[in-house]
């Protein structure tokens, strides 16, 4: 290669490295193409990492397919690329045709093969590379012990992880956060708390995943205070503290941090640029019963995507502005937005607070007509509300005998609440014992059926109930009205 191309070459290399779309990365191949440098297995392995950072690995293996000899830099970047983006299962392929080819894997292998081990969870494909690890001598490099660390950590086996974590003299911060991450997901969130307590240096990310954390297990208020503590500790919020902190103050009914959040969220820019931070406010506001300033937000948004009107549909649904729900769903048509099963179980929801029974109707056809979105127990749950509250019993009845699926407890459920409203208690009776097979645990269904006799004068069947919910061992709850 002579001087220019050189130079050449470090130019797009450049370039490699500071674009950030995909257009960019078409443009930048095309220089590659027309500088005759798609030969360089140096310029093209960067050129697939880049790809596997923007999620094109099809593109990049198109050009991988062009080398007759690709070098070890051009496999490491394919399986580099795939353990980013999947599928997954594809680096362990190119894992297999380089030894095949007799490639010597080294130390930059490993790591990216390890992380896709870890993310399809295949704890013996992942042993099978630990041993070769091991085999190759490759065990001291940091990078390798993380990945290590992270399969058997995202598979569960702690006892395993804690080993090469403590084996390790230097432990940085992403080591930290895999431990405190595997410890919570497998269910010891304490033993997970501790180990962020013991950790001598933490980042945004650390806090974040731990706020995360707790609150996926069921610890709200221990995650608002370690937000707080976060925040008085000198640590900036930021997009993925807004987007995890903002459903835990909607649960706990934090309204006044959440309007802070808010505040901050303009003042630092997260809000309107962001969209994920855009949707968790829609949330927010809107479970939080303030759906005018919830619509506001999602008006004001520069940018939506179907997360964003999911939210804002389902908010006015939650809020019994079912109306105004169908509106915008027509509304999200117009503008060319693409719905998915949630935005149907949200406008669905809607129709059923208007008492837009016809209207409901036609959604649930179009699902599959219009875009071929399949049913699922929570479209028929919407779908048998609907047409219960509309006093369409005989109709929703029909829908449930004839469900794709099984029906579950509220789908019966829903069915008995629409029977009792409108008097049908024939019906009522029916659901009722379909319900008590699904959930013989359930006092309350045994409650309402023994009613429903004892109104209708059933007594043999009232003391048929009082049996059966002796024998199944079952008691009245405090304050239910029976008969037995």
């Amino acid at each position: 290669m002579n001087r220019g191309s050189r130079e050449v070459e470090r130019r797009i290399l450049r370039l490699l490295h500071g674009q950030k779309t995909r257009t960019q990365l078409t443009q930048i191949h095309a220089h590659i193409l027309r500088h005759h440098l798609h030969h360089s297995n140096q310029l093209i392995s960067h050129f697939i990492s880049i790809c596997g950072s923007l999620n094109r690995m099809r593109y990049a293996s198109i050009i991988f397919q062009h080398f007759q000899n690709p070098s070890i830099f051009l496999f490491n970047s394919m399986i580099k690329g795939y353990s980013l983006c999947g599928p997954y299962q594809n680096s362990v392929v190119f894992f297999s045709t380089m030894k095949r080819r007799g490639i010597w894997p080294d130390e930059f292998t490993f790591a990216p093969l390890l992380k896709a081990c870890a993310n399809l969870v295949d704890l013996e494909l992942g042993q099978g590379v630990h041993k070769h690890v091991l085999a190759l001598g490759f065990g001291r490099f940091g990078s390798i012990r993380i990945g290590i660390v992270e399969l058997y950590s995202g598979c569960g086996r702690m006892t395993d992880a804690k080993k090469v974590f403590d084996e390790m003299p230097h432990r940085d911060v992403i080591i930290w956060n895999l431990m405190v991450k595997g410890y919570s997901q497998s269910g010891n969130v304490d033993m997970g708390l501790g180990l962020f307590r013991q950790m001598g240096e933490r980042t945004v990310v650390s806090w974040n995943l731990m706020i995360s954390l707790l609150a996926q297990n069921g610890r709200e208020k221990e995650a608002l205070a370690l937000f707080h503590e976060m925040k008085n500790g000198g640590f900036e919020p930021d997009e993925a503290t807004v987007v995890t902190v903002l459903p835990v103050c909607a649960q706990l009914g934090e309204l006044d941090l959440g309007r802070w959040i808010h505040s901050y969220a303009k003042s630092e820019g997260l809000y309107p640029n962001l969209v994920s931070v855009g949707n968790a406010l829609v949330d927010f506001f809107g479970k939080s019963g303030d759906l005018e300033t919830a619509i506001t937000i999602f008006n004001d948004m520069p940018r939506k995507n179907v997360v964003s009107w999911n939210a804002a549909i389902s908010n006015c649904a939650f809020n019994g502005k079912g109306e105004l729900g169908v509106q915008l769903f027509d509304k999200m048509l117009d503008e060319g937005v693409r719905p998915n099963d949630s935005t149907y179980v949200g406008a669905l929801a809607c129709c059923a607070h208007a008492g837009l029974v016809h209207r409901g109707g036609d959604l649930f056809d179009s699902m599959i007509a219009n875009h071929g979105i399949e049913p699922t127990i929570e479209h028929y749950g919407c779908m048998v509300d609907l047409l219960g509250r509309g006093g369409c019993l005989k109709e929703a009845h029909k829908l449930v005998e004839t469900m794709t699926m099984e029906p579950n407890a509220a789908i019966w459920g829903a069915l008995v609440s629409a029977c009792r409203t409108h008097g049908e208690m024939e019906l009522a009776e029916y659901a009722l014992k379909e319900l008590i097979k699904l959930e013989p645990w359930n006092s309350g269904n045994y409650v309402l059926l023994s009613n429903i006799y004892a109104d209708r004068g059933k007594w043999e069947d009232v003391e048929k109930v009082r049996v059966l919910m002796s024998g199944n061992s079952i008691k009245k709850a405090p304050g239910q009205s029976i008969i037995v």
